[in-house]
Protein backbone atom coordinates (compact mmCIF):
# COMPACT_ATOMS: atom_id res chain seq x y z
CA UNK A 1 0.00 0.00 0.00
CA UNK A 2 1.60 3.29 -1.15
CA UNK A 3 2.09 6.04 0.96
CA UNK A 4 0.69 9.97 0.22
CA UNK A 5 1.42 13.05 0.73
CA UNK A 6 -1.08 16.12 -0.01
CA UNK A 7 0.59 19.79 -0.12
CA UNK A 8 -1.42 22.42 -0.02
CA UNK A 9 -2.16 25.79 1.45
CA UNK A 10 -2.07 29.29 0.68
CA UNK A 11 -0.65 30.08 -2.45
CA UNK A 12 2.45 31.58 -2.80
CA UNK A 13 3.27 30.22 0.57
CA UNK A 14 6.07 27.58 -1.20
CA UNK A 15 4.25 24.64 -2.09
CA UNK A 16 6.08 24.01 -5.50
CA UNK A 17 9.07 24.66 -3.55
CA UNK A 18 8.14 21.28 -1.22
CA UNK A 19 6.99 19.16 -3.76
CA UNK A 20 10.45 19.52 -5.12
CA UNK A 21 12.39 18.99 -1.60
CA UNK A 22 10.00 15.69 -1.52
CA UNK A 23 11.37 14.61 -4.91
CA UNK A 24 14.72 15.14 -3.78
CA UNK A 25 14.33 12.69 -0.74
CA UNK A 26 12.68 9.92 -3.37
CA UNK A 27 8.98 10.81 -3.07
CA UNK A 28 7.01 10.54 -6.69
CA UNK A 29 5.74 13.80 -7.00
CA UNK A 30 2.96 15.56 -9.18
CA UNK A 31 2.54 19.15 -8.62
CA UNK A 32 -0.96 21.02 -9.64
CA UNK A 33 -2.86 17.81 -9.24
CA UNK A 34 -6.58 18.99 -9.78
CA UNK A 35 -8.49 17.64 -6.28
CA UNK A 36 -10.36 15.19 -8.82
CA UNK A 37 -7.54 13.42 -9.87
CA UNK A 38 -6.37 12.32 -6.70
CA UNK A 39 -8.45 8.88 -6.32
CA UNK A 40 -7.47 8.23 -10.02
CA UNK A 41 -3.59 8.67 -8.57
CA UNK A 42 -4.19 6.17 -5.59
CA UNK A 43 -5.05 3.70 -8.02
CA UNK A 44 -2.52 3.87 -10.06
CA UNK A 45 -0.39 3.92 -7.37
CA UNK A 46 -1.52 0.91 -6.39
CA UNK A 47 -2.10 -1.54 -9.19
CA UNK A 48 -0.69 -4.75 -9.65
CA UNK A 49 3.00 -4.30 -10.89
CA UNK A 50 3.36 -0.59 -9.33
CA UNK A 51 6.50 -0.15 -7.72
CA UNK A 52 5.82 3.47 -6.50
CA UNK A 53 5.22 3.57 -2.86
CA UNK A 54 5.95 7.22 -1.52
CA UNK A 55 3.26 9.86 -3.35
CA UNK A 56 3.32 13.50 -2.79
CA UNK A 57 0.37 15.09 -4.66
CA UNK A 58 0.96 18.90 -4.84
CA UNK A 59 -2.84 20.35 -4.47
CA UNK A 60 -3.47 23.99 -5.41
CA UNK A 61 -5.20 26.21 -3.12
CA UNK A 62 -8.49 27.98 -3.97
CA UNK A 63 -12.26 27.71 -3.77
CA UNK A 64 -12.18 23.57 -4.27
CA UNK A 65 -12.06 22.89 -0.58
CA UNK A 66 -14.90 20.21 -0.56
CA UNK A 67 -13.39 18.49 -3.79
CA UNK A 68 -10.30 18.14 -2.25
CA UNK A 69 -11.07 17.16 1.43
CA UNK A 70 -13.96 14.60 -0.30
CA UNK A 71 -10.80 13.22 -2.65
CA UNK A 72 -8.52 12.76 0.61
CA UNK A 73 -11.23 10.67 2.51
CA UNK A 74 -11.44 8.51 -0.44
CA UNK A 75 -7.85 8.04 -0.55
CA UNK A 76 -8.00 7.15 3.36
CA UNK A 77 -11.01 4.93 2.90
CA UNK A 78 -8.47 2.33 0.55
CA UNK A 79 -6.66 2.29 3.09
CA UNK A 80 -3.60 4.22 2.28
CA UNK A 81 -1.58 5.97 4.60
CA UNK A 82 -2.19 9.63 4.24
CA UNK A 83 -0.64 12.91 5.60
CA UNK A 84 -1.35 16.75 4.69
CA UNK A 85 0.83 19.09 4.64
CA UNK A 86 -0.61 22.32 4.88
CA UNK A 87 1.99 25.67 4.16
CA UNK A 88 1.03 29.27 5.28
CA UNK A 89 2.11 32.60 5.66
CA UNK A 90 1.06 35.81 6.49
CA UNK A 91 -0.88 38.14 4.31
CA UNK A 92 2.10 41.11 4.14
CA UNK A 93 4.53 38.75 3.18
CA UNK A 94 2.23 37.17 0.52
CA UNK A 95 1.79 40.23 -0.95
CA UNK A 96 5.79 40.52 -1.12
CA UNK A 97 6.32 37.31 -2.77
CA UNK A 98 3.47 38.41 -5.32
CA UNK A 99 4.69 41.66 -6.18
CA UNK A 100 7.65 40.76 -6.47
CA UNK A 101 7.35 37.97 -9.27
CA UNK A 102 3.96 40.34 -10.77
CA UNK A 103 1.81 36.64 -10.91
CA UNK A 104 -1.66 37.51 -10.83
CA UNK A 105 -2.86 35.44 -7.54
CA UNK A 106 -5.48 32.50 -8.85
CA UNK A 107 -8.28 32.87 -6.10
CA UNK A 108 -10.25 35.26 -8.02
CA UNK A 109 -10.84 38.54 -9.89
CA UNK A 110 -10.03 40.67 -6.80
CA UNK A 111 -7.75 42.94 -5.25
CA UNK A 112 -4.49 40.97 -3.99
CA UNK A 113 -4.88 41.15 -0.49
CA UNK A 114 -8.87 40.42 -0.71
CA UNK A 115 -7.97 37.36 -2.95
CA UNK A 116 -5.03 36.19 -0.55
CA UNK A 117 -7.70 36.33 2.65
CA UNK A 118 -10.62 35.09 0.41
CA UNK A 119 -8.35 31.89 -0.17
CA UNK A 120 -7.48 31.85 3.62
CA UNK A 121 -10.68 31.97 4.54
CA UNK A 122 -11.87 29.01 1.91
CA UNK A 123 -8.70 26.72 3.07
CA UNK A 124 -9.60 26.59 6.53
CA UNK A 125 -11.63 23.61 6.65
CA UNK A 126 -8.15 21.65 5.10
CA UNK A 127 -5.59 23.54 7.47
CA UNK A 128 -7.79 21.80 10.30
CA UNK A 129 -7.51 18.47 8.56
CA UNK A 130 -3.89 19.22 8.40
CA UNK A 131 -1.08 16.64 10.07
CA UNK A 132 1.49 18.95 9.89
CA UNK A 133 1.55 23.02 9.22
CA UNK A 134 4.11 24.93 8.39
CA UNK A 135 4.23 29.27 8.17
CA UNK A 136 6.82 29.81 5.68
CA UNK A 137 6.36 33.93 6.48
CA UNK A 138 10.41 33.99 8.21
CA UNK A 139 11.69 30.94 6.44
CA UNK A 140 13.84 31.25 3.48
CA UNK A 141 13.60 28.12 0.91
CA UNK A 142 16.93 26.51 2.65
CA UNK A 143 15.28 26.92 5.80
CA UNK A 144 11.84 25.12 4.58
CA UNK A 145 14.25 22.39 3.20
CA UNK A 146 15.78 22.09 6.35
CA UNK A 147 12.12 21.92 8.15
CA UNK A 148 10.85 19.35 5.54
CA UNK A 149 13.72 17.21 5.56
CA UNK A 150 13.28 16.69 9.09
CA UNK A 151 9.69 15.53 8.96
CA UNK A 152 10.00 13.61 5.52
CA UNK A 153 13.79 12.40 5.81
CA UNK A 154 13.38 10.31 8.56
CA UNK A 155 12.19 6.81 9.39
CA UNK A 156 9.34 6.35 11.91
CA UNK A 157 10.13 7.26 15.18
CA UNK A 158 9.73 5.66 17.93
CA UNK A 159 6.20 5.51 19.47
CA UNK A 160 4.78 5.98 16.04
CA UNK A 161 5.02 9.40 15.84
CA UNK A 162 7.51 12.82 15.45
CA UNK A 163 7.52 15.22 18.58
CA UNK A 164 8.58 18.23 18.24
CA UNK A 165 9.57 20.53 21.52
CA UNK A 166 9.84 24.19 20.86
CA UNK A 167 10.61 27.39 23.68
CA UNK A 168 10.21 30.16 22.61
CA UNK A 169 9.49 34.29 23.72
CA UNK A 170 6.16 35.70 24.28
CA UNK A 171 7.59 38.92 23.19
CA UNK A 172 8.79 37.47 19.65
CA UNK A 173 5.30 36.05 19.18
CA UNK A 174 3.72 32.99 19.17
CA UNK A 175 5.01 30.35 17.37
CA UNK A 176 2.24 29.43 14.09
CA UNK A 177 2.61 25.57 13.54
CA UNK A 178 2.39 24.01 17.23
CA UNK A 179 -0.25 21.60 18.36
CA UNK A 180 0.16 22.79 22.39
CA UNK A 181 1.45 25.84 24.41
CA UNK A 182 2.71 26.24 27.90
CA UNK A 183 3.09 29.45 29.30
CA UNK A 184 5.71 29.44 31.53
CA UNK A 185 5.71 33.28 33.12
CA UNK A 186 4.37 31.45 36.26
CA UNK A 187 7.61 30.46 37.16
CA UNK A 188 10.28 32.82 39.17
CA UNK A 189 12.15 34.33 36.59
CA UNK A 190 16.06 33.84 36.58
CA UNK A 191 16.45 37.08 34.47
CA UNK A 192 16.04 38.85 37.92
CA UNK A 193 19.32 37.10 39.02
CA UNK A 194 21.78 39.34 38.05
CA UNK A 195 24.75 36.45 37.46
CA UNK A 196 21.88 34.36 35.18
CA UNK A 197 20.65 37.08 33.29
CA UNK A 198 23.29 36.57 30.17
CA UNK A 199 22.99 32.80 30.55
CA UNK A 200 20.18 30.70 28.82
CA UNK A 201 18.33 27.20 30.19
CA UNK A 202 21.14 25.11 28.43
CA UNK A 203 23.50 25.81 31.30
CA UNK A 204 23.29 24.28 34.10
CA UNK A 205 23.42 27.07 36.60
CA UNK A 206 19.48 28.41 34.84
CA UNK A 207 18.49 25.05 34.87
CA UNK A 208 19.16 24.39 38.25
CA UNK A 209 17.95 27.36 39.45
CA UNK A 210 14.49 26.79 37.36
CA UNK A 211 14.13 23.02 37.84
CA UNK A 212 14.76 23.73 42.32
CA UNK A 213 11.74 25.89 42.36
CA UNK A 214 8.81 23.72 44.17
CA UNK A 215 6.38 25.11 41.50
CA UNK A 216 8.22 23.63 38.78
CA UNK A 217 8.59 19.94 40.28
CA UNK A 218 4.95 20.13 40.76
CA UNK A 219 4.47 21.67 37.07
CA UNK A 220 6.54 18.91 36.15
CA UNK A 221 4.76 16.17 37.41
CA UNK A 222 1.37 17.03 36.25
CA UNK A 223 3.01 17.30 32.86
CA UNK A 224 4.47 13.82 33.00
CA UNK A 225 1.19 12.20 33.79
CA UNK A 226 -0.76 14.61 31.16
CA UNK A 227 1.66 13.58 28.43
CA UNK A 228 1.49 9.52 29.41
CA UNK A 229 -2.17 10.22 29.23
CA UNK A 230 -2.08 12.28 25.96
CA UNK A 231 0.73 10.51 23.76
CA UNK A 232 -0.20 7.43 23.55
CA UNK A 233 -4.16 8.59 22.74
CA UNK A 234 -2.42 10.94 19.99
CA UNK A 235 -0.50 7.51 18.30
CA UNK A 236 -3.86 5.60 18.85
CA UNK A 237 -5.95 8.12 16.64
CA UNK A 238 -3.00 8.00 13.78
CA UNK A 239 -1.47 11.64 14.67
CA UNK A 240 1.80 11.61 12.97
CA UNK A 241 3.24 14.73 13.96
CA UNK A 242 2.91 16.62 17.64
CA UNK A 243 4.82 19.95 18.68
CA UNK A 244 4.43 20.87 22.18
CA UNK A 245 5.73 24.52 22.64
CA UNK A 246 7.38 26.54 26.09
CA UNK A 247 6.96 29.88 26.30
CA UNK A 248 8.49 32.67 28.72
CA UNK A 249 8.83 36.37 27.98
CA UNK A 250 12.19 35.96 26.18
CA UNK A 251 12.83 32.57 25.57
CA UNK A 252 15.30 32.41 27.30
CA UNK A 253 15.61 31.00 30.47
CA UNK A 254 12.79 29.41 31.62
CA UNK A 255 10.74 27.74 28.56
CA UNK A 256 14.39 26.88 27.65
CA UNK A 257 14.90 24.61 30.55
CA UNK A 258 11.74 23.54 30.65
CA UNK A 259 11.63 22.23 27.14
CA UNK A 260 14.77 20.76 28.35
CA UNK A 261 13.77 18.70 31.09
CA UNK A 262 9.91 17.84 29.20
CA UNK A 263 12.32 16.48 26.16
CA UNK A 264 13.96 13.89 28.94
CA UNK A 265 10.65 12.77 30.51
CA UNK A 266 9.72 12.03 26.73
CA UNK A 267 12.80 10.39 25.85
CA UNK A 268 11.91 8.13 28.80
CA UNK A 269 8.78 7.31 27.89
CA UNK A 270 10.15 5.87 24.59
CA UNK A 271 9.93 8.90 22.32
CA UNK A 272 12.74 10.64 20.19
CA UNK A 273 11.52 14.09 20.69
CA UNK A 274 13.73 16.68 18.69
CA UNK A 275 13.96 20.71 20.49
CA UNK A 276 14.35 23.36 19.50
CA UNK A 277 15.25 26.48 20.88
CA UNK A 278 13.35 29.19 18.75
CA UNK A 279 14.78 32.55 20.44
CA UNK A 280 17.67 31.67 22.72
CA UNK A 281 20.11 33.20 20.00
CA UNK A 282 18.64 36.33 20.35
CA UNK A 283 19.41 39.34 22.42
CA UNK A 284 18.11 38.53 26.40
CA UNK A 285 16.53 41.41 27.62
CA UNK A 286 13.98 39.19 29.85
CA UNK A 287 13.63 35.93 30.85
Amino acid sequence: MSEFVVVTGNSGAGRSHAANVLEDLGWFVIDNLPPALISKVGELADAPGSTTTNVALAVPGGDNVDELLAAIAELRGSGARVRILFLEASTPILVQRYDSTRRRHPFGDMGLTEAIEGERSALEAVKAEADVAIDTSDLNVHQLRDRLFEIFGTESPAGGMQTKIVSFGYKHGLPIDVDIVFDCRFLPNPHWVEELRPLTGMDEPVRDYVLSQSLTAAFLERMERMLGLVMPAYVQEGKSYLTVAFGCTGGQHRSVAIAEEVGRILQRSGYEPTIQHRDVSRASTSG
